[in-house]
C-alpha cells in the first residue's frame, strides 16, 4: 500500500510542508553550528548538538524525498550563510531560551502539518520529527529547569465552586468594572511577552552586524517594535499585578560587530519569527474574550504585519526571497 502511495503525487500541502521544513532545517544547521563553537555549559552543548544531529537527518531525508519526486531540491541555507569564525553573539542563556521557544514552535508547524498531509511516507516523516520536537522540548526543559533559567507560568487561586458568567462584566475592557484575566489570558500575555523579550534580544545582536545598512535599520526598527510590544504586555498583567515571567535579555548579546550570518539569514530569521508571532497573536485574540485585549491584538498584528511587509520587500529586492511551491499560472499560459 505504502509503495503505491508513493506513486502518488504531492498534493499542494505536502510539498509546501516538505518545502518550508527545508528552509527551517537548513537554517538550523547553520544557527546550531555556529552555536556550538561558542557555548560553556556541557548541558547546552549536549542539547544543541542533537538538535544539529536531527535537522542534519531531516535534510538527508527531505533532499531524498525531492529527488525521489524529481523535484528541485531547495536552495535553503548553504555553508557561506555562516562565519563559524565570528566571535560570540549569544549568551548560554539565550541558547536555552531560543531552543524553549523553537521547541514549541516546531511542535505547532509539524502537528499542523501532520494533519494536512496524506501520503504514509509524509505521514511518517512528521510522525518522527513531531515525537522528536516533544523530546527535545521535554529535555531543553529539564536543563533550563536544573540551570534554573526556566521561569514558570504565573499561578491563579483554585476555584471553590462552578460559576457561571452572569453579566456583561466578563466581556468589558476599556470601560466600567472591569474583570481580572482569565487564565488563557495569562498564559497569552506572558508567552508573547517572552517571545518578544528574545526577540528583541535577537534582532538587538543582529543590528550590531549587519552588513547592509539598509537591513541594520530594518533591525533597529524591529528592535523598538519588540521593546514597545514586550511593554504593553507586561503593564497589562501588572495591571492585575501578574509576574509577566519576561526577562530582558538584551544584556546577554555581546558587543561584537563581527557577522556570524549573512544578511540573507537573519532576516529569515527575523521573518519567520515575525509570521509565527502573527499567528500567536491570532490565537491570543480568539483566546481573550475581554474587549481591550481584542483591540490590542488587532493594533499590534496590523503594526507587525506592516513590519512584515517592509522585510519581504527587502528580502525580494536582494534576490533572497526563495520562491515557495506555486500554482501554475492559467491566465498567463492561455496567452
Amino acid at each position: 500500500m505504502e509503495n503505491n502511495e508513493q506513486q502518488t503525487e504531492l498534493t499542494a500541502s505536502e510539498i509546501s510542508s516538505l518545502w518550508t521544513s527545508y528552509q527551517n532545517d537548513t537554517m538550523l544547521i547553520c544557527g546550531l553550528r555556529y552555536f556550538l563553537k561558542h557555548v560553556n555549559n556541557e548541558d547546552v552543548q549536549s542539547i544543541l548538538g542533537q538538535m544539529l544531529s536531527i535537522s542534519e537527518q531531516h535534510k538527508k531525508k527531505l533532499t531524498q524525498i525531492f529527488n525521489n519526486e524529481n523535484y528541485p531540491v531547495p536552495q535553503g541555507f548553504l555553508e557561506k550563510d555562516v562565519n563559524l569564525d565570528a566571535p560570540r553573539l549569544f549568551s548560554d542563556r539565550i541558547y536555552v531560551e531560543l531552543m524553549l521557544q523553537m521547541g514549541g514552535f516546531h511542535m505547532a508547524i509539524y502537528g499542523l502539518a501532520l494533519s494536512q498531509v496524506e501520503r504514509d511516507d509524509i505521514i511518517h516523516f512528521y510522525s518522527d520529527a513531531l515525537k522528536e520536537s516533544h523530546e527535545m522540548n521535554k529535555k531543553i526543559k529539564e536543563i533550563a529547569k536544573e540551570q534554573r533559567l526556566y521561569v514558570r507560568y504565573p499561578q491563579i487561586p483554585k476555584a471553590k465552586q462552578i460559576d457561571f458568567v452572569t453579566n456583561d462584566r466578563f466581556l468589558t475592557g476599556w470601560f466600567g468594572d472591569r474583570r481580572p484575566l482569565l487564565g488563557v489570558e495569562i498564559t497569552a500575555l506572558v508567552l508573547n511577552a517572552r517571545r518578544n523579550a528574545l526577540g528583541q534580544a535577537i534582532i538587538t545582536g543582529f543590528s550590531q552586524v549587519a552588513g547592509s545598512k539598509e537591513v541594520r535599520k530594518y533591525f533597529e526598527k524591529g528592535r523598538d517594535i519588540s521593546s514597545k510590544q514586550l511593554d504593553i504586555f507586561t503593564s497589562i498583567l501588572r495591571d492585575d499585578y501578574i509576574s509577566d515571567g519576561a526577562r530582558i535579555l538584551t544584556s546577554e548579546v555581546t558587543n561584537s560587530t563581527t557577522p556570524p550570518f549573512s544578511d540573507k539569514l537573519m532576516m529569515f530569521l527575523i521573518t519567520t519569527l515575525i509570521a509565527s508571532g502573527m499567528g500567536q497573536y491570532g490565537t491570543s485574540m480568539s483566546l481573550s474574550p475581554r474587549h481591550d485585549l481584542g483591540v490590542h491584538y488587532t493594533r499590534l498584528i496590523a503594526e507587525i504585519a506592516k513590519y512584515s511587509n517592509q522585510g519581504a520587500h527587502i528580502l525580494i529586492n536582494n534576490g533572497w526571497m526563495e520562491q515557495p511551491p506555486i500554482a501554475a499560472d492559467r491566465k498567463n499560459l492561455a496567452k
